[in-house]
């Protein structure tokens, strides 16, 4: 097993290098530079040179790329142009901040939606299943921020339970009880978001499984569809929604960019919407970059989870 884990991890250092050269030369290709954010229509051309080359962008694509590249593996993703602050700083502070919102609300989305799911494939074509089914296809097709609109007039503007911005009350940064007051409502709606999606994964793969030869053959010796369901269908659907959560772990990062901006909650979605809006290319880099790691490390942790549940993977790959 250990053989398997470390070709995995290898076979992920070319892969992550060809990524970091396509997110490099897609911000190379954009048509305004970082530059262009920060020049105004009064200022000299010696003086935008100078700025071009305080900032390295006089130098060929290749030399700023192996640069770049340089300070990203010693942990350095550069300055934002705009503020003119750290950036690894300003992820290290947003990052957590974003993940105490996601993590919660994507457990407890697992927590609901993989039982719900099994329950309506285990009453397929019946009258639950299609109530099941209408409802999670209407809270996938809902917009997010249309959700977080109604829940902030009901429940913030309204009844006055809950408020609507911000992760604390000025002054109250250190209280617990106070961040969850701020916690509940954006957390709901991300529960609201993404229980559906998992939901519905799991009830396709769990009937997907009911059309295997092995669930006719225990039908035909008398096994209660409880008895499938809770020692065949619901261990096999297992292995696909392992891969479905490795390939979710960017969103610990950029998961919450909608919830986290209507909110006001100081994560990493602010902070990507604010660099966009600005062209403050470093910072979108940077978070770009951090994306992609997240997609190809949780594609990775998929494989090794994959490998410990289902042996035959590692035999095969061996």
């Amino acid at each position: 097993m250990f053989k398997y884990f470390v070709k995995r991890i290898l076979q992920s250092i070319p892969l992550l290098l060809l990524t970091s050269l396509i997110v490099f030369s897609l911000i190379q290709i954009a048509p305004f530079d970082a530059i262009d954010a920060i020049t105004t229509p009064d200022m000299s051309i010696e003086r935008v040179e100078f700025l071009k080359q305080k900032h390295g962008l006089d130098q060929p694509f290749l030399i700023q790329y192996f640069i770049w590249l340089k300070n990203i593996l010693q942990g350095d993703f550069g300055h934002s142009i705009i503020t003119h602050h750290p950036i690894s700083q300003e992820l290290a502070t947003r990052i957590p901040n974003t993940i105490k919102l996601i993590l919660p609300a994507y457990v407890t989305a697992l927590i609901i939606g993989i039982p719900l799911g099994l329950f309506s494939a285990s009453h397929r074509g019946k009258w639950i299943d299609d109530t099941i089914d209408g409802v999670l296809s209407l809270g996938i097709s809902v917009p997010t921020f249309w959700i977080a609109m109604i829940f902030i007039y009901f429940f913030g503007l309204k009844l006055r339970w809950v408020p609507t911005i911000g992760m604390h009350t000025i002054g109250k940064e250190g209280s617990l009880l106070d961040f969850l007051h701020h916690f509940i409502l954006p957390y709901s709606i991300l529960v609201l978001v993404l229980m559906p999606g998992i939901a519905r994964y799991v009830r396709a793969t769990a009937i997907n499984q009911l059309q295997e030869d092995y669930i006719q053959v225990q039908k035909s010796l008398g096994s209660k569809r409880k008895e499938i369901f809770s020692r065949h269908v619901s261990r096999n659907t297992l292995l696909p929604i392992i891969t479905s959560i490795g390939m979710d772990l960017p969103m610990l990062v950029t998961g919450a960019i909608i919830s986290e901006r209507i909110f006001a909650w100081p994560g990493v979605g602010p902070y990507l919407m604010d660099a966009t809006r600005k062209m403050d290319y470093p910072v979108i880099m940077a978070i770009m970059m951090l994306s992609a790691i997240l997609v190809i490390l949780g594609n990775l942790l998929a494989d090794i989870m994959y490998s410990m549940i289902d042996p035959r993977i590692r035999r095969g790959q061996s």
